[in-house]
């Protein structure tokens, strides 16, 4: 960053339940921008708890958190808690305006949906929940990353590097990206392919719906009586 340039301040959403990565995977890319001043923001000063237990500390609350011009929003099971959380939403919905991106990863889009930022967008989210994005009024795509205007959204956990880098081209040119993402040495030679519904084995995948299948019923109806709210209407949800 040159001198006299303004940082560019990046808030990251932070509470219990959240996914740890969904978090971490997009602070790992960002926070090595130009001039960037990265913030872990919660409703309170106290630490959160992550999905799996790890404890992370925020840098601020939302009664105190400046205009962001990236606004992060991640996902985890804890999504559901602020879903309907009217201060929670009301901060996003307004951090939202002025933002120069939105990035959503995970389930994190379900948050953003509820604070009315997908109406009309095409996005993306975790292939558990994809197929609740139009209780949101959102067009839902299968994609791993989803650009429409200034909202960014991801599909599941890792995709959320993705995402990041991709912001980071928008942000800085497509040097810087390639810069990041090789001190990152992120080239990806996962042992097995089935990081998709559609190259898992039918146990493995079966397996996963299994586990997904109470929160999955939770997140549909809070979606419903979300959609009602926006006044979006969908016919049946199919998963």
């Amino acid at each position: 960053m040159n001198a006299g340039e303004k940082p560019l301040v990046i808030g990251s959403l932070l509470f219990d339940g959240v996914d740890q990565i969904d978090f971490t995977g997009p602070f790992e890319v960002l926070s090595r921008l130009p001039g960037a001043k990265c913030l872990a923001i919660a409703k309170t000063a106290a630490p959160v708890s992550d999905v799996r237990g790890l404890r992370l500390t925020p840098d601020t609350v939302l009664a105190d958190a400046p205009q962001l011009d990236l606004l992060h929003v991640p996902g985890g099971f804890g999504q559901q808690a602020l879903m309907e959380d009217a201060e929670t939403l009301e901060w996003i919905a307004r951090q939202a305006v002025s933002a120069r991106y939105v990035l959503s990863v995970c389930t994190g889009a379900l948050i953003c949906g509820a604070a009315g930022l997908l109406k009309g967008k095409r996005a993306t989210t975790h292939w558990s929940a994809h197929h609740l994005l139009p209780y949101f009024g959102a067009i839902a795509e299968p994609q791993r990353v989803v650009i429409d205007g200034k909202l960014v959204s991801t599909a599941g956990v890792t995709a959320g590097i993705d995402g990041a880098l991709r912001l980071a081209a928008m942000l800085c040119g497509d040097d810087t990206a390639r810069t990041i993402q090789l001190y990152m040495e992120y080239a990806p030679e996962p042992p097995f392919d089935s990081g998709t519904p559609e190259t898992a084995p039918t146990g493995v995948l079966q397996s996963a719906r299994n586990a997904f299948a109470a929160i999955t019923e939770q997140r549909e109806a809070t979606a419903r009586r979300i959609a009602q709210r926006l006044g979006v209407v969908v016919g049946p949800a199919t998963n």
